[in-house]
């Protein structure tokens, strides 16, 4: 508890470590284009979490290469973030060390952004009042911000265990209508987060386009459930959606065989583990 109350204490600046280079704290996500003040890249992502199987994640998409790049963190057991906008990509690891010593997401965000001591990108403005992020507890609790200077149309919106953000946005009815997605959308929790993606898409997206897209999911284990990303592509979302589903073929159900806290272990006999996988699929179920 010491040593997680040490690193807190560090991330907020209330003791003394070595510095990060100025580079790491404020590495934006860029666009093809070079990004100026009229042209900050834009994003909408959500947060979500299962209460029936524990597992937490989130799932994005951009008109920018490689979104999945630094949007989304999460860690088994503690939570997930999701940072945007006008970004500050360390304000995705430091929410997540803020988790694990014990801040509760309403505290962590403001805690964060007094911590930001914004110092501009290479010379240039790269305002902290255009920041945009979200932050989940483990068990689904959450908190959002959108910085006023974050470039229109940008805001949040929460849910019954998830919380949508975005900016450059066609407008609000897109993150409602990811929330709305979100809630009334049965299944896998990466079936509910595309499907919000989905929605989101459909009530107008990223107003510039769209490029990129990625998912991520933790459940009990150290390492992630699943974790997609599409980096460059036409139809980004269609081509995520295609992935999960490949997924869904074989890799959700042998990973089950793996060792595990629960089972150390784990099965090694691949007849046991193929037949699984064989009936599993005959009966279209794949999680």
């Amino acid at each position: 508890m010491i040593g997680r109350t040490f690193a807190a204490m560090a991330l907020l600046g209330l003791v003394s470590v070595a510095p990060m280079p100025s580079s790491a704290l404020t590495a934006p996500l860029y666009s093809q284009e070079p990004v100026t003040q009229d042209q900050t890249p834009g994003t909408f992502s959500i947060l979500g979490f299962d209460p029936a199987t524990g597992e937490i994640g989130g799932a994005v998409q951009s008109r920018v290469f490689s979104v999945g790049n630094g949007v989304l963190w999460a860690e088994a057991g503690v939570g997930a973030a999701a940072t945007q906008a006008i970004v500050d990509v360390s304000y995705g690891p430091k929410a997540i060390e803020l988790l694990k010593a014990g801040m509760t997401p309403a505290a962590i965000v403001p805690a964060i952004l007094a911590s930001d001591s914004d110092p501009g990108l290479n010379g240039q403005s790269w305002t902290k009042q255009g920041r945009q992020f979200a932050v989940m507890d483990a068990k689904g609790n959450y908190a959002a911000h959108t910085g006023p200077q974050a470039t229109a149309w940008a805001g949040h919106k929460g849910g019954t265990f998830c919380t949508a953000q975005g900016n450059i946005l066609a407008g609000d009815a897109v993150v409602a209508e990811m929330v709305r997605a979100f809630e009334s959308t049965t299944g896998h929790l990466s079936l509910r987060l595309m499907a919000a993606l989905d929605a989101g898409q459909a009530a107008g997206g990223d107003k510039r386009g769209k490029q990129s897209a990625a998912l991520l999911i933790y459940g009990e284990e150290e390492w992630s459930d699943l974790d997609l990303r599409v980096d460059d592509h036409p139809e980004p979302l269609a081509e995520l959606e295609r992935l999960e589903g490949v997924s869904r073929e074989r890799w959700a159900i042998f990973r089950r065989f793996l060792p595990s806290r629960r089972d150390p272990v784990g099965v090694t006999d691949r007849t046991v583990i193929e037949q699984e996988i064989a009936r599993e699929l005959a009966a279209g179920d794949g999680r």
